[in-house]
């Protein structure tokens, strides 16, 4: 099967709020959301799966729209700052610089608080297993996040650097995995089809 990981478009900033962040794309991230869905549309698509938070979601509806399919929630595909009151795009924090971004360069898991990474890492993991192993011979679409996608390749590719590999607004990654157990990497945060809505990410 092809495993095809779409990570969101670009969304807003969210800061302080009343329970947790859950932000919507911006103009920029909704134009992204287009530009993935033109570029998959003529791909033969048996399942188009999702993170459960709203930029992911609202990544994937151009394509769910052009193919005539269902949206299947993935609830343990939900990123790794799930319960936090604040989204801040790490290219804002970067260019801010000063203390806050120093100490991300020093320590990158501060940047998740207390959150359990390993813990996150396993469940991530273990979602997109199931996704392999339950639909073997079908090409599905994830879209979800950066650090789940990290994770996931981590595991998958068998490096220590969590951080390791970039995976930028609404990137493409493209797993092959066969039902004997393999996975094969065959890109990674392809970014071609973003044209001029490119944005890198630290």
């Amino acid at each position: 099967m092809e495993l095809i990981i779409v990570r969101h478009g670009r969304p807003n900033r969210v800061e302080n709020v009343e329970g947790t962040a859950d932000p919507s794309l911006t103009d920029i991230g909704h134009a992204q959301a287009d530009a993935v869905a033109n570029y998959l549309c003529d791909l033969d698509i048996d399942l188009i799966v999702s993170s459960p938070m709203l930029r992911a979601r609202q990544t994937a509806q151009p394509l769910v729209e052009k193919l005539g399919k269902e949206l299947i929630i993935v609830d343990d595909l939900i990123e790794i700052d799930k319960d936090s009151d604040t989204y801040l795009p790490m290219e804002e924090v970067k260019a801010k610089g000063g203390d806050e971004w120093q100490a991300i360069i020093d320590d990158p898991d501060s940047m998740h608080g207390d959150v359990d990474i390993e813990a996150f890492a396993d469940r991530v993991f273990a979602a997109f297993e199931e996704i392999i192993t339950t639909n073997p011979g079908k090409t599905v679409v994830a879209f979800c996040h950066a650090m789940v996608a990290m994770s996931f390749l981590q595991r998958t590719l068998g490096y220590e650097d969590r951080y390791g590999l970039r995976i930028d607004y609404a990137s493409i990654t493209r797993v092959q995995a066969s039902r004997a157990g393999v996975r094969s990497v065959r890109s990674v945060n392809e970014t071609m089809h973003l044209g001029d809505k490119v944005i890198l990410t630290p």
